[in-house]
């Protein structure tokens, strides 16, 4: 059996003998070469299966700082509630959303999640705390991660390792019954997870294998199941944005670039009177989580016209994605002009500085021990700079004053032998100071300064981006996400860009994301056109020709030659798909005998890719066609129809045998290769 399957392991390889099909790397594995020349299928009436109705839409924003869900009724689409207040909470710091950390037990058990996880973790003993696993902020790991799998650890504050899977997994499942739990209180009768269609929010410039971890965690905390993949929708944080921008009525937002006031806020009061009036009514609107959403577009929308194009810099705590958006009427409909770009420039780079700060000051040998040794007390000291860091704002005059922890004053002394006041007085950081009430004094210039290095980069890549030949004659912009609440952020980029297009930011700006995630939870094909983020096409056999494949791809088999790891292309990083859109391709057995077909598919960032085998190239998906049990004495050549769905956040895959109308699907996988 054994010698059968290696010698059959060889033939898998696709052969192609159309004019279009481009080189794809085969391992040997049971071979396909190429039939037809390719084409397009609009596939539209494939896909209107029934669509599951469901009673209820919930987004969850699941964000690199903070997190929180919003919910609305299909029967009333236009009311948006945002979840219930949450227990805890800090001192300037408004928490309609909580901070996404979470406590696991000593046993590696769930805990709790946000404030209540950080009060806790807070009030423990520091013997008992350094056994119990706290996480915060660990949703970057997805994005730096070069090779994300299932496999992949997250680091505890305790220096201990846990699956991504499991702490994210734990997170949903946390969010899920919160959710589930207050939609059964307001009917009054139990909800059921089957009632409910959950939408999860990740960054656009995540790479596809980060948006499949989400939708694995999600399947794992029960939300959808994979035999039922539509209950559950990953939208992308920009493009939710985008949803809700296009609803926004005047009273909704701040227009920094116009010369008239706007909400009695004039552009010269940057961030003062106005801005604080706007707050103002924030707050007073913040009792009612509900949001009404008028079923009409906004008076900012109707300015624009067909093909104008505008620009969401979606900027939150771990990343910034910027997406150019264009405008297709009638129906308003989006299509993504060029893909999203962006990186970790969030909030959590200012926290990053302040950290270099203080080792500067206090030594990193320190700083390091310290996380270690008082993890609860780190904690603390970031809670209070992160309060601060929301008090800075460009014509801020008086000093910031961040109160050091006791044990911080305290382990310092037994660490270096001297106090910390002696150690402000002995570094040459004059901007920082100590005041006598035991905190630490910063001059605004000082915190502007922990804000320059992460604002120069989001301005630097917006720069870039307005270079681009897509970008040209963008007539708004609008800056959303939690960081965009910063007065320094918001004049940075006013002062660059203000005279290029309108700066707009919404009013609630830290809920945009969660309320357009529900009204593309509410109607999914609102965005038509997406650009690819990859180059995908599978590993075929090409007959071989002399001269224009290289010798050392020639395979010869049963007499006849062919060219190995031929990347068949279907379809290039950046081209637009519709929603929905089908790229077919028909291929054969490359020996008529063969009882199983393999076709693997291949991803590129690059866009001209020739085999399989040239760098970069990734394996991202695998389909096995049992080809037993038909009469394969017929000589006919078989075809193979294999079809990839693009358009989606998600891309499936399919091959068909058409003589049999055998067929199986594959998800397009790029955590397990």
């Amino acid at each position: 059996m054994f010698q059968f399957l290696k010698s059959f392991h060889f033939l898998s390889d696709a052969v192609s003998t159309s004019a279009y099909s481009s080189p794809a790397k085969s391992l040997g594995d049971p071979g396909i070469t190429p039939l037809s020349p390719s084409h397009i299928a609009k596939d539209s009436d494939a896909n209107d299966a029934v669509e599951q109705s469901y009673l209820v839409v919930v987004a969850i924003d699941f964000g690199t700082t903070s997190s929180g869900y919003a919910y609305s009724f299909t029967k009333e689409p236009e009311c948006i509630h945002v979840m219930r207040r949450w227990e805890g909470g800090d001192p300037g710091v408004s928490n309609q959303k909580t901070p996404t950390t979470i406590l696991l037990t000593p046993e590696r058990k769930f805990h709790s999640f946000g404030y209540a996880a950080r009060d806790f973790y807070h009030d423990l003993d520091p013997s008992e705390s350094k056994h119990w696993l706290y996480f915060e902020k660990f949703k970057m790991k997805l994005h730096t991660t070069g090779n994300l799998t299932m496999e992949t650890d997250l680091t505890a504050a305790n220096g201990k390792k846990v699956k991504a899977l499991e702490i994210f997994a734990y997170a949903l499942q946390f969010f899920k019954e919160q959710a589930l739990k207050e939609l059964s209180d307001q009917a009054g009768s139990e909800f059921e997870n089957s009632e409910v269609r959950w939408v999860i929010t990740v960054p656009a410039i995540w790479k596809q294998p980060a948006k499949q971890f989400m939708r694995q965690a999600a399947y794992k905390a029960g939300m959808a199941t994979p035999e039922n993949p539509e209950q559950l929708i990953i939208a992308l944080e920009p493009e939710a944005a985008s949803i809700y921008c296009r609803k926004l009525r005047l009273h909704q937002m701040i227009d920094l670039s116009s010369k008239a006031p706007v909400n009695g806020y004039s552009p010269s009061d940057t961030g003062g009177a106005g801005f604080t009036q706007a707050k103002e009514h924030v707050r007073r609107n913040r009792q009612s989580r509900t949001f009404l959403v008028e079923n009409v577009i906004g008076e900012i929308w109707s300015e624009l016209e067909e093909g104008d194009r505008y620009i969401v810099v979606d900027s939150g705590g771990g990343t910034v994605d910027l997406t150019v958006h264009q405008i297709r009427l009638p129906e308003g409909h989006l299509k993504e002009l060029y893909k999203a770009t962006g990186g970790p420039y969030g909030s959590v780079g200012v926290d990053y500085e302040f950290e270099k700060l203080l080792c500067k000051i206090f030594g990193e040998d320190f700083i390091e021990q310290f996380k270690i040794k008082r993890p609860a007390a780190w904690v603390d000291l970031m809670i209070a700079f992160e309060s601060r860091k929301r008090a800075a704002a460009p014509d801020r005059t008086n000093p910031l004053n961040i109160t050091l922890p006791f044990s911080f004053i305290d382990y310092y002394k037994k660490f270096r032998g001297h106090s910390v006041e002696h150690a402000l007085r002995k570094s040459n950081v004059d901007f920082v100071k100590w005041s006598s009430q035991g905190m630490l004094r910063m001059s605004p210039d000082a915190m502007n300064a922990l804000f320059k290095p992460t604002i120069d980069q989001i301005i630097q890549h917006l720069s870039d981006l307005f270079e681009k030949p897509e970008v040209t004659n963008v007539k708004f912009l609008f800056l959303v996400g939690g960081f965009a609440e910063a007065p320094l952020l918001q004049q940075a980029v006013q002062n660059a860009f203000g005279s290029k297009c309108r700066i707009i930011i919404p009013q609630d700006v830290g809920l945009t994301i969660l309320k357009g995630a529900v009204l593309f939870g509410l109607d999914p094909a609102v965005i038509k056109v997406r650009r690819s983020p990859l180059t995908y096409g599978v590993g075929v056999l090409n007959r071989f020709v002399e001269g224009k494949h290289p010798p050392e791809k020639l395979l010869v088999k049963d007499g006849t030659r062919w060219c190995t790891d031929i990347f068949d292309k279907f379809i290039s990083a950046d081209q637009s798909v519709a929603l929905g859109e089908t790229v077919s391709r028909s291929y054969t057995p490359a020996k008529p005998s063969q009882l199983v077909i393999v076709i693997h598919i291949y991803s590129s960032e690059h866009d001209n890719v020739n085999f399989i085998t040239e760098p970069g190239v990734k394996k991202c998906g695998t389909l096995r066609l049992d080809l037993t049990g038909t009469d394969t004495s017929t000589p006919t050549r078989r075809e193979i129809k294999t079809l990839m769905q693009f358009g989606d956040t998600e891309i499936k895959a399919m091959a068909i045998d058409v003589a049999t109308s055998k067929s199986v699907k594959a998800g397009i996988d790029f955590l397990n290769y």
